[in-house]
């Protein structure tokens, strides 16, 4: 039996931690954040972004989104810029995250 979910609940799964991992590296290698400083902007942990920095979080399912990666990575790094800059914070960031799963639901990018 093939199992239900809610498409949020299917990104919140998959694609919201690759999302994260998308821009917790960026935040840290291109503007030299912290770990600590890329967790508070996203919401979450210092041992989460190791994890995601490390590639032991965020990978999960990500080869069955290969044909959005693009697109992730495009919005992530937007999303990066806006944080490094202080246009944005967590709850922007969020909203951003919410407007890229409209969009890629709409777009048949992911199951809706």
């Amino acid at each position: 039996m093939k199992e239900m979910y809610p498409a949020c609940e299917a990104v919140a799964r998959y694609i919201l931690p690759i999302f994260r991992s998308f821009v917790a590296k960026e935040l840290i290698e291109k503007y030299n954040f912290t770990q600590v400083e890329a967790a508070e902007k996203l919401g979450t942990t210092q041992a989460a972004i190791s994890q995601y920095i490390h590639s032991k979080r965020g990978q999960k399912g990500m080869e069955q989104f290969e044909g959005v990666l693009p697109l992730i990575q495009d919005a992530t790094s937007e999303i990066a810029r806006d944080i490094a800059s202080g246009r944005k914070g967590t709850e922007e960031v969020m909203a951003n995250f919410c407007k890229l799963c409209i969009s890629l639901r709409e777009g048949r990018k992911i199951p809706a």
